[in-house]
């Protein structure tokens, strides 16, 4: 089970990158980490600190629907937060 957990966040991080046309480079500047820190994260060595899945979460409802707040996804969305896993 955590391991699907995992595949889905980092899908749905690379996902959402790709489809916004982001290189990770471009969204590690967006986000204040470097490429290697995104490519970690889309990877699963890497677990993002609560700060940085806020802001990925934000870039990524900004870029997509551009003010359109009914659309934004919530981080849970993108991010597994689940106690049961830990």
């Amino acid at each position: 089970m955590i391991s699907y957990l995992w595949d889905t966040m980092r899908t749905m991080i690379k996902y959402l990158r790709q489809e916004l046309k982001l290189s990770q480079k471009e969204l590690g500047d967006k986000v204040g980490v470097t490429r290697q820190t995104i490519n970690a994260l889309e990877n699963g060595r890497y677990n993002p600190s609560l700060f940085l899945a806020y802001e990925i979460t934000q870039v990524f409802n900004k870029l997509m629907f551009k003010g359109d707040r009914e659309k934004y996804f919530i981080m849970e969305e993108i991010f597994i937060f689940d106690d049961d896993y830990y």
